[in-house]
């Protein structure tokens, strides 16, 4: 009786897929989380905390989609380089596992797949997403020729909010503007930090960050960075008249950020690191302080 190998053709389909999994990072999700909670904020203030379940869907799809576009081009962009950076040296391009054609041809599908889900967004919500998605791919190449990549990331990974609000309410209002700024603060911080876990092997590679360019400053300017979010949130909150429930959520987010620093104070690459993937935490309470508070209707306002 012949035996059916089909059973057995699933390890090895798998291993071919592997290496594009962990190029569009979906073995990592903080970067599409960390991405996530700052859209969704959005949303469900944009929605006064009642956002059309298609929207969310639509905004958590499209954050994968695009952080992994994004992901993509990035590697692309840093396969020359990756090999000399300790945290990088494995990923798929810089060990061969995958050639520069395979990644276009991936990250051409994920820019098609990011359009065909923002199609049922209004006008203004497509021409944003247009813009975001160049931000996106500019960015991997910012830092060759500036220090300051992280403001560019923090740009990047902000244009979540005014696609929300142009999705939900049909135009950009100063509220959304006031989000985007605190939000961006808060990833400079992060990446800042993320950056002094790779400072020693960039400065070989000749990298530009944040993390280099303030120098002996970082950890202090990361607190500022950190304050100035955190201040910008309390306005967020008195803005959309939020209560008592979003407040200890802030207060709470400043507990994750206190910790981050003492993570940090040593300048050892595993606790700034770990500093860095602490901010999950941030976003997360933020996010479901909001919305409890959205949903009690701000009864302890």
């Amino acid at each position: 009786m012949p035996i059916n190998m089909g059973m057995f053709e699933m390890p090895l389909n798998m291993s071919r897929l592997t290496p594009y999994l962990q190029l569009m990072r979906l073995n990592r999700p903080i970067g599409s989380t960390l991405l996530l909670w700052p859209t969704l904020w959005a949303v469900w203030l944009a929605a006064d905390g009642k956002p059309d379940g298609m929207i969310v869907l639509i905004f958590i799809v499209g954050t994968i989609v695009m952080r992994s576009a994004g992901c993509v081009i990035n590697d692309w962009a840093d396969r020359h380089i990756d090999h000399k950076v300790s945290r990088t040296k494995m990923r798929p391009l810089s060990t061969g596992k995958l050639n520069s054609k395979q990644a276009f041809i991936l990250f051409f599908a994920l820019m098609l797949l990011a359009l065909i889900v923002v199609i049922p967004l209004n006008w203004l919500a497509i021409k944003i997403s247009f813009a975001a998605a160049g931000i996106a791919v500019l960015y991997p190449f910012t830092k060759r020729f500036t220090h300051f990549p992280q403001g560019f990331l923090g740009i990047a990974f902000s244009m979540g909010i005014p696609i929300a609000y142009a999705a939900i309410v049909g135009n950009i209002p100063n509220q959304a503007w006031v989000l985007f700024a605190a939000n961006f603060f808060w990833i400079v911080a992060y990446d800042t930090q993320y950056a002094m876990s790779d400072r020693p092997d960039d400065i070989k590679a000749g990298i530009r960050s944040t993390a280099i360019l303030f120098g002996q400053y970082d950890h202090l300017i990361v607190g500022l960075l950190q304050l100035l979010f955190i201040a910008i949130m309390a306005l967020v909150g008195m803005l959309n008249q939020l209560g008592f429930i979003y407040y200890a959520g802030l207060i709470m987010a400043c507990g994750f950020l206190i910790y981050q620093q003492w993570l940090c104070k040593d300048r050892i690459p595993a606790g700034c690191l770990k500093a860095f993937l602490n901010n999950n935490w941030v976003g997360g309470v933020i996010y479901f302080a909001m919305l409890i508070d959205l949903s009690s209707g701000n009864i302890f306002s």
